[in-house]
Parts: C-alpha cells; structure tokens; sequence
C-alpha cells in the first residue's frame, strides 16, 4: 500500500547540516500496523509529514496505491490528504468555539457530505474513542488527551486507505492509550488500510505487527 523508496531529508542548522532522512526505504501493507519507533529527533515525523505529501523530499519517494505523492501538485496533494490519507498530528489543534462532533466531521465538510450524514458517521467512532458524551463538548472544554481523539475520529472519518498518526498516544493516560491502540489495530484489520504509527513508547509499539526502529535518520532494525 505505501512503498517509502530511499528517502533523504537534511536540513541546516548553522554551518551543520542535519540528516532527519537519510536513504530510508520501508513497506506497509493493507490491512498492517507498522509502528515506527525512535527517540525524538530521530526523523519519525520528518518521514510521516513527507508521506501526507506536507514536505517534499530531498531525493527517494513514497509510492501510496502506486503514486508518488511528493509528485503531487498542490491541489492534488490536498486532494490525496482529503480522502486517501488519515493524518493524526503529535500536537491536537482544534478550531475554537467548535463542538467536537463537527471538529471530527471537518474532512467529512470537506467533501461535501451533509451535516446529518457526517455526523452518523463520525458519532459511532467518537464513540468508541470513549467520547459519546462529549459530542457537543468544545475544545476549551477538553481534556489534551480528549482533543487527541477527537483528531483521530476525525483521520478515521474518511475510511482512508493509509493512516498516518504521529504519537497518537502522547496525551493519554496508560489505560486510555491501551484502549485507542486496540482500537487502531481492530479499525486497521477492520478496513484493510495501513497504518504507520510514529511512537516513541514501547507499550504503543507493542501493538504493531512490525516495529521499525529509526535513529538518526537511518533504519536500525525491525522486528
């Protein structure tokens, strides 16, 4: 499903330049977690923003479906993160003012589906995501960890082929983090979509059906 293809990134920092890439080539098949595991710094989430077409790489390229999306044009990149990808980023930003319902539907608006069809659709995942009754919660009315899920309701909203989700569970007690990851690994067998899970928690980790561990812009092992 998504083929990573030597992939380089390096960045300047003063006179030092800084490989967060360098020459990383990894496979996620239909229907797998993959858990990409590493320290901070390590170049996990360099990689993730690469593969949900936000930054181009230096060299390499990512194969989604068979299309290289660091090709894509701006119109078609956001095309491809509308409906094929799920993108759950580290930091839970959400609209002010805004219920959580409609937070988790934003994508769903996107695509021009009504305001009653996005919500039967994404009321069941808020659900599961243990926030069946913070529906109409708004984000200032949130725990950190409560936001974090409304954004994974809403990478989920689309039934996308690839999910992407970068330290989804960062904001979250141990037994909240438990229960989001079995959820992520019933969704992914479920749906038959990859998913690609940044982590530096070995307990997240252990969830995945592989684990790939990346340091210093390098592959390390997997397991």
């Amino acid at each position: 499903m998504i083929a990573v293809e030597r992939l380089v990134k390096h960045y300047r920092s003063g006179e030092e330049t800084v490989r967060a890439l360098d020459g990383v080539s990894l496979t996620v098949e239909r229907g797998e977690l993959v858990a990409l595991y590493g320290p901070s710094g390590s170049g996990k989430t360099t990689l993730l923003t690469i593969a949900a077409a936000l930054l181009a790489p230096d060299a390499g390229r990512v194969l989604v479906a068979g299309t290289d999306v660091a090709g894509l044009s701006r119109r078609a990149a956001a095309r491809y993160r509308m409906r094929q990808v799920g993108y759950v980023a580290q930091n839970p930003d959400l609209l002010p003012g805004v219920p959580a319902i409609d937070q988790a539907a934003l994508k769903l608006y996107g695509a021009r589906l009504g305001v009653r069809a996005a919500h039967r659709r994404v009321a069941p995942l808020l659900d599961r995501l243990g926030l069946g009754d913070r529906l109409r919660h708004r984000p200032d009315q949130l725990s950190a960890g409560e936001r974090q899920r409304v954004l994974i309701a809403r990478a989920l909203s689309t039934e996308p082929d690839l999910v992407l989700a970068d330290e989804p569970t960062g904001s979250l007690d141990a037994r909240r983090s438990r229960d989001v990851l079995a959820l992520l690994t019933e969704i992914c067998a479920e749906r038959g979509c990859a998913m690609l899970l940044v982590t530096h928690d070995p307990d997240a980790a252990a969830h995945a059906a592989r684990v790939l561990t990346l340091a210093d812009g390098r592959l390390a092992s997997a397991a």
